[in-house]
């Protein structure tokens, strides 16, 4: 990907209602991850797409849908984990949408992280209601990731940072009332950028990855600094945790 693009590190390309028109508005400035639910919708997506300088389709297996997932499933991920650079979405959601299959969301987290390579597999998670179980499986697991659409309370944000993971912000996050509490809480140099579109809107609706710029010149106005010095930063910290994840030290 180009490493002068912004990237957005967390969109569901699939969910546009015309995704290669999505993709095509950003390619001029903006590289995407564009994340997947299941195996299958991975395997439909690099096939509708093609190969593409500025996408790249991450696998996903997405806790709220963690309850359908059957052994095949799972065995099908497996399978396509060494062709993918990203894995997501993944990760766990406790709230009301998704405390009652709990059991099933840590099953399917544990063999997502125990089939992820660190070195080749960064990861964009989803931890709603299940922050700090989220953080601490990922500690543990010693994987290079972005805390998707964080919302959580600050509290384990700490340990969060002490296990190197970052967090995306995207421009529902920053038009909302918490967006100066993650402010003073998630440090400059751990932020990175993310749509989660087309479920994030901001004032033009879905969000899109072209509008990215959007939430570079919010988070500028929020630290003080220009929007040029915003986006140096951003860029920064996108060579900075790609560079560590391709570094991440294997497991026992």
């Amino acid at each position: 990907m180009n490493p002068t693009h912004l990237l957005d590190t967390h969109c569901h390309v699939s969910a546009y209602t015309n995704p290669v028109a999505v993709i095509r508005a950003a390619e001029a400035n903006t590289s995407i991850i564009a994340v997947t639910e299941s195996p299958e919708e991975y395997r439909r997506l690099r096939t509708r797409l093609g190969p593409r300088d500025h996408v790249q389709v991450a696998l996903g297996l997405h806790p709220l849908k963690a309850h359908t997932f059957t052994p095949s499933d799972l065995a099908r991920f497996f399978r396509l984990v060494p062709e993918t650079t990203w894995i997501g979405e993944v990760g766990l959601d406790f709230s009301r949408h998704g405390a009652a299959t709990k059991k099933h969301q840590l099953r399917v987290f544990d063999a997502v992280l125990a089939e992820a390579q660190p070195g080749q597999h960064p990861l964009t998670v989803h931890s709603r209601g299940a922050e700090a179980d989220s953080i601490s499986f990922l500690a543990q697991a010693k994987l290079p990731a972005v805390l998707h659409w964080y919302t959580g309370p600050t509290a384990p944000i700490d340990s969060a940072l002490d296990a190197g993971l970052y967090f995306s912000y995207n421009i529902a996050m920053v038009r909302s009332k918490k967006f100066t509490t993650l402010l003073r809480a998630i440090p400059r140099d751990r932020t990175l950028l993310e749509t989660d579109g087309p479920y994030a809107r901001g004032a033009r609706g879905p969000a899109q990855p072209n509008h990215i710029a959007e939430v570079v010149a919010a988070l500028a106005g929020g630290w003080g600094v220009s929007v040029s010095e915003a986006t140096a930063a951003i860029l920064e910290n996108q060579r900075n945790f790609i560079a560590n994840a391709s570094r991440s030290p294997r497991r026992d």
